[in-house]
């Protein structure tokens, strides 16, 4: 193991965990590596940048934007460690890279329960926190002057300070495949991440819900639309209001968001038509109705017993949020509603309709494992809603598995492939500002000359 590397991760790090792997590769690397507080959390936690190189161009790497993406910590690490051993990615492109360890460490703290395991989708949605819509930093409902989190404002800050010519937001997929989202195209990308996940054996996903109506670039790669105002529902589910994503745009900014799978279906890649896309459409749209529903009854009889108990408005922010708009999602998908509002849904494929059967039921397990740690957490179930909970918990959890194939991922294979697509983007977008022809330089998503990482195919999922 060379000199610039680090134990290798084998599960996703700590918020302190990650801050002191950084301290030891600023440490080892005092004349290339530095790192700085840019801000503090709501809760005073110290939101620490590790950067690395010392060239005049910007690149900023955005980890922990979701607290349930734990991912994006280890990748930055991991990105760290490459620009440290390969001048390619440094001096030979006059480049610094600026790697924010987490913009939500509090959120991120409170999904330590399960970030050592086991890797198991119930012990995950037990344990699962993301915050409400209107405490997740990323986003600016009211435009960058009115931002009122001080997660945000620190992001702002470096954003302005910085001005990257890349951006890049690292976010995780809990069931499903990779992805990118783009604010100016890359030609060339969807390439290379085809070639990375073929390598890794990730699906990618070619029909994300996030991106239901957004430009396609190519396979798993697609345009994210400028901000507009609108509904909650929509706000949730795509660019809807102004974010962090968009902010540094006037700076010439090019932004990538890439998602990297948790579970992986393979059935989300799947572009071949599906025989009864509306039977299909129907099933789930009135799965996800009846879902909210039930939990609707849940949520109002365990309210008056959990509403005064640790992290209750916290908790019941997201709780609320996710049975807001599991209605609307359920009529906007179903095809016997027509009420004149909804847009027409685009073509429906096996991976498309494999996508938003996931997301349904992915609102609805959020729903019941934050129900299930408010009651928990309250110490009391005058409501009896605990047993109810469970038996939801593991029905919806087993239907991902049984029905969908969802597959675990190993934490260093979700690691290498979220960090080669970065790499890959990275250089394209390097390749961009100058204004360069490609070069005959390898690829970032070559191979890596590390022993575990071999240009073959990897084992298939199924297999691990």
């Amino acid at each position: 193991m060379g000199r610039c590397a680090l134990p290798p991760l084998l599960r996703y790090p700590t918020v302190d965990e990650l801050s002191a792997r950084a301290a030891t590769l600023v440490t080892r690397h005092p004349h290339r590596a530095r790192l700085r507080r840019v801000g503090t959390s709501r809760a005073g936690t110290p939101m620490w940048l590790l950067s690395v190189g010392r060239g005049t161009g910007q690149a900023l790497v955005v980890a922990g934007p979701h607290p349930n993406e734990p991912v994006g910590g280890a990748t930055a690490l991991r990105i760290a460690e490459r620009a440290l051993a390969d001048p390619r990615f440094t001096e030979d492109v006059d480049t610094t890279w600026n790697l924010l360890l987490c913009l939500d460490p509090d959120g991120s703290r409170r999904n330590e329960d399960w970030l050592s395991g086991p890797y198991t989708l119930g012990h995950y949605f037990r344990h699962f926190f993301r915050p409400g819509f209107l405490e997740q930093p990323e986003w600016l409902p009211d435009g960058a002057a009115a931002a009122a989190l001080p997660e945000t404002r620190a992001l702002l800050a470096l954003q302005d300070e910085l001005r990257p010519f890349f951006q890049c937001s690292l976010h995780g997929v809990d069931v499903g495949g990779g992805f990118v989202e783009l604010t100016r195209d890359l030609p060339g990308l969807a390439e290379r991440v085809a070639r990375i996940a073929g390598r890794l054996a990730v699906p990618r996903e070619l029909s994300p819900y996030d991106t239901l109506y957004w430009p396609r670039l190519g396979p798993a790669v697609y345009r994210i639309p400028p901000p507009r105002r609108g509904d909650l529902a929509a706000a949730i589910t795509e660019a809807a209001v102004e974010s962090t994503w968009y902010h540094p745009h006037r700076y010439g900014t090019l932004t990538a968001v890439v998602e990297a799978p948790m579970w992986g279906v393979a059935a989300v890649e799947d572009g071949s038509p599906s025989p009864d896309a509306h039977a299909v459409l129907r099933t789930v749209s009135r799965a996800l109705r009846r879902d909210t529903r039930l939990l609707e009854g849940i949520l109002a009889r365990v309210r008056p017993s959990v509403s005064r108990g640790p992290d209750a408005a916290r908790l019941l922010a997201p709780v609320d949020d996710y049975v807001l708009v599991g209605p609307g999602l359920a009529d906007a998908w179903d095809p016997d509603v027509h009420d004149g509002t909804a847009r027409p849904l685009p073509p429906l494929d096996i991976a498309r309709l494999t996508t938003l059967a996931i997301s349904g039921r992915r609102v609805a397990l959020r729903t019941a494992g934050l129900l299930h740690q408010l009651v928990t957490r309250a110490g009391h179930d005058p409501a009896g809603a605990l047993p109810e909970l469970n038996r939801l918990l593991d029905e919806w959890c087993a239907d991902y598995r049984d029905r969908y194939g969802a597959r675990w991922i190993p934490v260093a294979r979700q690691t290498e492939y979220q960090t080669r697509v970065v790499l890959a983007a990275f250089e394209l977008a390097a390749r961009r500002a100058r204004g360069a022809p490609a070069r005959g330089e390898p690829h970032a998503d070559s191979r890596s000359g590390e022993p575990e990482w071999s240009s073959e195919p990897a084992v298939p999922m199924h297999r691990e």
